[in-house]
């Protein structure tokens, strides 16, 4: 099972980055969401792929009509926040503002129920187990945040899974859809999203897609986007992640997209038997 994600955020908001981390920072800058959004979702209807967009709130209320465009091609509207917070840096009641209103806004421009959350930077940590039950108050009933590794923000290495499973949320269940791992000297690694889909040469990917049952994809729109102008005071290691691979990207993803099937989260959530899923209660 390959699940298609975007994570619908502009070509600046990066989390590591001072200058740009919060909405008075973004006004300097200039959107470059319809020209490179347009092209993807021109690819996906060449390929005839459905996927799930995460949309930042902010994005939506500044191009409601890309998210509309988004739900006319038959994808999925799901919610990548409201403001590109990391979770771990915000308390409940902010996290719970945040999420409300990332959810109404969406809500509001498709006319449709927003099921799906991911947050910004994989950050549900096991510092925030109440992250969940704000989530399903929410009314959100699927999850994409876990990543079950090591990363720079965000990261949850304890989780124990890279498969779908059930997470217990004040008497109610979320399904989880964490990223997938393979493992490199014994660690667990990610190949199947940002950085690391465009560091790896596309034959390693083709193998590494090869051996998983379950793969969770999540591509930025700046991930296909060389003419996009570098970030101002990106220290070298960031800047080689943002980056690199950016002109090869686009083809590798047609390339992806050609050699293997794909599905929308909503579409992966029809083909699982929950009833036999693994259960887990997050302490906290």
């Amino acid at each position: 099972m390959n699940i298609l994600t975007f994570d619908i955020e502009d070509w600046f908001h990066l989390l590591e980055n001072r200058s740009t981390r919060g909405e008075e920072d973004w006004g300097a800058f200039k959107s470059r969401l319809p020209e490179t959004l347009g092209r993807i979702l021109d690819l996906l209807e060449e390929m005839s792929v459905k996927g799930t967009f995460f949309v930042l709130g902010w994005i939506a209320r500044k191009h409601p009509d890309l998210v509309r465009q988004i739900s006319a091609h038959g994808h999925e509207v799901a919610s990548h926040s409201d403001l590109h917070q990391l979770v771990y840096e915000q308390g409940p009641q902010s996290f719970q503002k945040d999420v409300e209103r990332s959810v109404g806004t969406l809500e509001e421009i498709v006319g449709k129920k927003v099921r799906a959350f991911r947050a910004p930077g994989f950050s549900i940590t096991p510092r925030v187990p109440w992250a969940f039950d704000i989530l399903a108050d929410a009314g959100i009933e699927i999850d994409c945040s876990i990543f079950p590794a090591r990363r720079a923000h965000g990261g949850f290495p304890d989780f124990g899974a890279s498969e779908p499973v059930l997470i217990e949320a004040g008497g109610r269940a979320i399904k989880e859809f964490p990223m997938n791992t393979a493992r490199l000297l014994g660690y667990p690694f990610i190949f199947s999203g940002g950085g690391y889909f465009r560091l790896f040469p596309y034959g390693m990917l083709r193998y590494l897609m090869n051996e998983s049952n379950y793969v969770m994809t999540y591509f930025h729109p700046r991930d296909f986007d060389p003419e996009q102008p570098v970030v101002p005071s990106l220290g070298p290691y960031r800047r080689f992640k943002s980056y690199y691979g950016l002109r090869r990207a686009f083809p590798k993803l047609k390339r992806l997209l050609a050699d293997f099937p794909f599905v929308s989260l909503y579409q992966a959530e029809a083909l699982i038997p929950w009833h036999e899923a693994r259960q887990v209660r997050l302490a906290g």
